[in-house]
């Protein structure tokens, strides 16, 4: 039986769905350590995780400069 997601689940989802290339790099870099995003229990990990590194392909040479 498939889980409903609440609103705020929904829209958390929507603002990864909506996230730069060099947004998520910049948040994978720097984000603080339980940050939601990459909290494996709840669902944003595995969608972040899918979206950087098998829709934009992951850090690029060029984010990584401009990051430092």
């Amino acid at each position: 039986m498939e889980q409903k997601l609440t609103e705020i689940e929904q829209q958390t989802i929507n603002k990864i769905n909506n996230m730069t290339h060099y947004d998520m790099c910049s948040l994978w870099r720097f984000a603080s350590s339980g940050h939601p995003y990459f909290n494996n229990i709840l669902p944003y990990a595995e969608i972040f995780k899918n979206r950087l590194f098998k829709h934009f392909g992951g850090f690029t040479p060029e984010i990584s400069k401009l990051l430092g």
